[in-house]
């Protein structure tokens, strides 16, 4: 059996016709937008790690600050799982749209707490106590965010297309990056480091709530699925709860095809800044400058790749491209550490990313079309924020292990055992019905 027909064919999302191209792209915009914000919101910390530990975790150790920052930071995916359940539940029994404008909203919260937290010299424990909640609230919305907007593209997808459309929210999620970058490019630029790391750090976050209202207004003029409203009932929890568990080795599944997308993405997004800056004493420009690049391949590339899954198969391209990340993650880490400059950062993130690309292509639409239907938005967002709540904590996993082991380019290591995990999943995973099927006979 071919790829194609193992994986598009048997699988169907049950949805009637695709709307008309003009509103598919209109559609698309809509979802990726609102996505693109919430996915900068979230990465602003990351990029500004060190900043914000300064200011809320003051140590006078910067690798302590660091850690402390960055453990915030992933503190923000411990929610994950919960907002997966919580508001997949939500989306599963009450529709995408409405769970859309919903994390849209949560998530403002959350940076709108961060930004305007006052530091530690003013007002003392409860500074790094409020920068947590703002996290959390942040995580909670992200646990549901990735998984109801791949959902609704994929039910606004034909089987043709769905591996391109989707990948449209892993692309949003990069240009995310992109901006993000370019903010801090560009205030960096004009402000110069040290006002940035005193309090320039919040003026990015600044401007993702001042964009909050304008895409707010775009995600409540988006119509419901057709494939949810062709529904005649709608899962109450206790089915989702139940079907969750009966599902629990598929859920496994998912959460290993998740873990190599988390964990290359925070790799090469979140932790390169601080990488960059901190362990290899590059110029902050430079780290910035390389992840605006990075964001760029990513967003460019994923799409590409999505469309090449239509093709060929999601299966094909999973497994290639964690074959080749096992196979060159460490010697193009270790190539970069031997003499770090920003040209061989940037060598070796390229590279990386066009081997992320690959995967995410086929990935979130292969992620779509192995969970169980009738709880599609919350299977999805579970396993997902499982696989994020340790892909999450790679910024503090790297600065571990290279700070215990002396050895910069221990990073590579921690790509490769993601890659792993995705090469195992890539080899076991089925589509739903095919499952369903085997496990039933």
């Amino acid at each position: 059996m071919t790829g194609t027909d193992q994986e598009t064919v048997l699988r169907p999302l049950d949805q009637p016709a695709a709307p008309p191209r003009p509103g598919l792209i209109k559609a698309v915009g809509q979802v990726a937008s609102g996505n693109m914000l919430e996915m900068y919101d979230f990465m602003v910390f990351g990029y500004y790690a060190g900043d914000i530990g300064r200011a809320f975790f003051p140590s006078g150790n910067a690798q302590a600050e660091l850690m402390l920052s960055f453990a915030t930071f992933g503190a923000g995916f411990l929610m994950r799982p919960l907002g997966a359940l919580v508001l997949g539940a939500y989306v599963d029994r009450l529709g995408r749209r409405r769970g859309l404008i919903l994390t849209l909203t949560l998530m403002a919260i959350g940076t709108i707490t961060l930004a305007l937290t006052p530091g530690y010299n003013r007002i003392g424990i409860f500074a790094p106590l409020i920068v947590l909640c703002g996290r959390l609230i942040q995580g909670f919305s992200a646990g549901v965010e990735v998984g109801s907007s791949s959902v609704y593209l994929s039910e606004i997808a034909t089987e043709k297309n769905r591996g391109f459309v989707v990948s449209f929210q892993s692309a949003s999620i990069q240009l995310a990056v992109v901006v993000a970058a370019a903010v801090g490019f560009g205030l960096t630029s004009w402000l110069g480091s040290q006002t940035m790391s005193d309090w320039g750090w919040r003026l990015p976050l600044l401007f993702g709530c001042l964009i909050v209202p304008v895409l707010l207004f775009l995600r409540r003029n988006l119509q419901e699925t057709a494939a949810f409203e062709a529904e005649t009932t709608h899962p109450d929890l206790r089915e989702i709860f139940t079907t969750l568990r009966d599902h629990w080795r598929l859920g496994g599944i998912a959460v290993l095809t998740a873990l190599m997308s988390t964990v290359s993405f925070y790799v090469l997004t979140a932790y390169t800044p601080a990488y960059g800056t901190r362990i290899l004493h590059l110029g902050r420009l430079d780290s910035l400058f390389v992840t605006l690049c990075v964001g760029l391949v990513n967003c460019l590339l994923v799409p590409a790749f999505g469309a090449l899954s239509d093709r060929i198969g999601r299966r094909a391209l999973l497994k290639g491209a964690t074959i080749l990340a096992i196979c060159s993650a460490y010697p193009l880490m270790h190539w970069l550490v031997a003499a770090p400059d920003m040209g061989r950062l940037m060598g070796a993130e390229i590279g990386l990313a066009v081997l992320y690309s690959a995967y995410n292509g086929a990935a979130i639409a292969w992620l779509t079309e192995i969970v169980p239907p009738r709880i599609r938005t919350t299977g999805f967002s579970f396993a997902y924020s499982l696989a994020t709540c340790i892909g999450g904590f790679s910024p503090t996993i790297c600065t571990w292990l290279i700070e215990t082991t002396s050895n910069r380019a221990m990073p590579a290591l921690w790509l490769s055992l993601a890659a792993l995990c995705g090469l195992l999943a890539a080899f076991i995973a089925r589509p739903y019905r095919e499952t369903e099927t085997s496990s039933q006979g």
